[in-house]
């Protein structure tokens, strides 16, 4: 992990790469936080978060400007992998997308019927079919929890 860190960081000195707790991008500080796992999986983990930092990724509107800001830091970590030599095993990034469409799949669904429903702002999904509107939290890594009005 340490090697690739040095890589990283000669390559991209505009991004800070900092030790922490788990694996993350913030764009406030322009800081990449990884931790000491010396995994296959840490790696990975990375250079998908690098991807997030030099796609430029800032922020998310909607759950699914946010599954394809996921899937195009994925992309680009595969681009990064083949730079470093690196394989990324596309069942990983799979599993690590799925969890995404696992959380959306819970938030869009109606409390009232069970149906899909559209989201209509960040907190907030309404069923075409019911018309139901629903409350959910903004933050992605909260369980998603449905008030209906």
């Amino acid at each position: 992990m340490n090697e690739l860190v040095l890589k990283l960081r000669q390559q991209y000195p505009e991004i800070t790469f900092v030790k922490g707790d788990i694996f993350h991008w913030s764009p406030r500080e322009k800081h990449v936080i990884y931790t000491t796992d010396k995994t296959e999986q840490a790696s990975w983990s990375l250079l998908h978060e690098t991807g997030h930092a030099l796609l430029g990724h800032v922020s998310y509107t909607t759950d699914m400007e946010l599954l394809k800001k996921e899937v195009a830091a994925w992309q680009k970590a595969a681009q990064l992998a083949l730079e470093f030599g690196i394989e990324i095993h596309d069942d990983y990034a799979q599993d690590c997308l799925d969890s995404y469409r696992e959380w959306i799949h819970k938030r869009s669904r109606c409390p009232t019927c069970s149906l899909k429903g559209l989201q209509e702002a960040p907190d907030t999904y309404k069923c075409l079919n019911c018309k139901t509107t629903w409350h959910v939290s903004i933050e992605r890594f909260y369980r998603p929890y449905r008030r209906s009005e």
